[in-house]
């Protein structure tokens, strides 16, 4: 009997443990993340621009894959993820740049899975409008606008660039509704 008390007091001091962990983490992560925090964000910098893209591009991967996962499709889902992963790749190479470290993925926190597969392509051209327009913030910056920073202006253009296309696919999808 005592065996079994102790036993059954060490599991609920560990659930207690595992709990307050999981609760102390849920309540560090940040209220915005992604394009969500880079439109709030009123000033700006290299590293946090870097972040936020970062950010942007593990959420847009994350989503894309819940929905291939839930709806059992692959176009244009797979192509459009395979395309974040080598944004995510650019990203790091900036980061490196840059002397950053680059983020690890807390995207989970911030997934919304659709419920309708015409809902996904209406998520995926919202995720897509508010990815191109945090970077036309980031572009509009002093800091990217100055001449030193041509590296940065090139990135942020050339992702907003693929976001535009990742934009019209979901649009050509989500007008087949």
């Amino acid at each position: 009997m005592k065996a079994t008390y102790k036993a059954l007091t060490i599991a609920a001091m560990i659930l207690a443990a595992t709990f307050a962990a999981g609760a102390a983490d849920s309540t560090s992560l940040p209220s915005l993340y992604g394009n969500a925090a880079a439109k709030a964000d009123d000033s700006l910098t290299i590293e946090e621009m870097l972040t936020y893209a970062a950010q942007d591009e593990y959420l847009a991967r994350g989503e894309y894959e819940a929905i291939m996962g839930k709806f059992g499709v692959a176009r244009p889902f797979s192509n459009i993820m395979r395309s974040e992963e080598t944004h995510l790749d650019l990203l790091k190479a900036a980061f490196s740049t840059y002397g950053l470290a680059f983020p690890s993925d807390a995207s989970k926190a911030y997934l919304h899975v659709p419920s309708t597969l015409k809902e996904a392509f209406e998520t995926g051209v919202k995720a897509e409008i508010d990815n191109i327009a945090m970077y036309e913030k980031f572009l509009a910056t002093s800091i990217v606008k100055d001449p030193a920073n041509t590296y940065l202006k090139t990135l942020f253009t050339n992702l907003m660039k693929a976001s535009e296309n990742h934009l019209r696919s979901f649009q050509t999808q989500l007008a087949k509704y």
